[in-house]
């Protein structure tokens, strides 16, 4: 009875191991995604939201199939190379990054581990990258076009306001992408007739005096595309309605509110970039390298007029701009 009972239990020794064997290990990839907005994994920052769906759909779920890191500069963007190092000590398989300043960073930090751009402004101008085509290097992903959008924006505004001849701009100039912009919007300026007031935005505490500095003579006002100013998008459309400033964003959230909302926006349709970039993250995680996808650019935008403040500020949208606009808010 002992003898037989000895036999059963070494043969499942012997079978039990082989049976772990046979199981494939499947191995649990590491995500550093570094962004400026505050979030979380389960809880991102809205406009990333098609990001992280995007990974999920294609099997990347965070504490089983990926571990993701979500880092941000809490509002100070000074910490982004300290960020760059505390994700390094994560040891990531891959980074998704979505400014430029933590792009600039971390491309300072590694030149191995494969970084995915989130939908950043300039990547070429801004020496991320080589070339959209041929990005090199371990960098690519999603580039949003951003400073020829800022001289559309220009344009745009100008058809709303056929008098438009001084603009309050406000940039970052922190960012690399804003002096790319600001000079983008020089370079239009003359052929508009307008004069440009170039305020530098060091923390949205500096917004009210760039207005009260321009409130004489100017019409409107524009911002460079950088998230202080989207983390600051109230303050900066109260403070255009206080100053009666017809003002263009370069997100569509600025002209969606119904009260203090801008007056246009012209942005791209971003959510198509983000999911994007988490089809880039799976190929490279599959084995493609970073320097063989090439850079994608928007192929959607999206203009949206706030008729309710163009009210408010005295002027009739001549009838062919509001034919191309894709939302309009009565």
């Amino acid at each position: 009875m002992r003898r037989r009972t000895f036999i059963a239990m070494g043969c499942g020794a012997i079978i039990w191991p082989l049976s772990v064997r046979a199981q494939p290990v499947m191995k649990v990839f590491r995500l550093c995604f570094l962004t400026f907005d505050p979030g979380t994994p389960q809880s991102p920052a809205k406009r990333f939201e098609a990001f992280f769906e995007g990974l999920r759909d294609l099997g990347y779920v965070h504490g089983q199939t990926i571990t993701i890191d979500y880092l941000h500069p809490e509002g100070r963007s000074d910490r982004y190379p300290d960020l760059a190092a505390a994700c390094l000590r994560l040891k990531p398989d891959i980074i998704a990054v979505t400014t430029t300043p933590g792009a600039a960073a971390l491309k300072n930090a590694t030149g191995t581990i494969p970084i995915v751009m989130v939908a950043l402004g300039d990547p070429v101008g801004t020496n991320l990258v080589d070339s959209l085509n041929h990005p090199s290097g371990n960098i690519t992903g999603m580039s949003q076009m951003t400073s020829g959008l800022a001289a559309k924006r220009l344009e745009l505004l100008k058809e709303a306001v056929p008098g438009l001849s001084r603009v309050l701009v406000l940039a970052y100039l922190v960012d690399p992408i804003s002096p790319l912009q600001v000079q983008a919007l020089k370079d239009a300026a003359p052929a508009l007739n307008v004069t440009l007031h170039v305020a530098d935005i060091k923390t949205p505490d500096d917004l009210p005096a760039a207005f009260d500095a321009i409130k004489a003579g100017a019409q409107g006002v524009l911002t460079t595309a950088e998230s202080i100013f989207r983390g600051s998008r109230a303050l900066v459309t109260e403070l255009a309605a206080q100053h009666k400033l017809a003002a263009i964003y370069p997100c569509a959230a600025f002209a969606l509110s119904l009260e203090n909302g801008g007056l246009k926006a012209y942005d791209i349709t971003d959510r198509d970039l983000h999911r994007s970039a988490a089809n880039y993250v799976d190929k490279i995680l599959k084995g493609a390298k970073p320097s063989d996808l090439a850079v994608q650019q928007p192929t959607k935008f999206q203009l949206v007029i706030n008729l309710r403040t163009a009210r408010s500020l005295g002027l009739t949208i001549p009838p062919s701009l509001l034919a191309r606009a894709d939302e309009i808010i009565e």
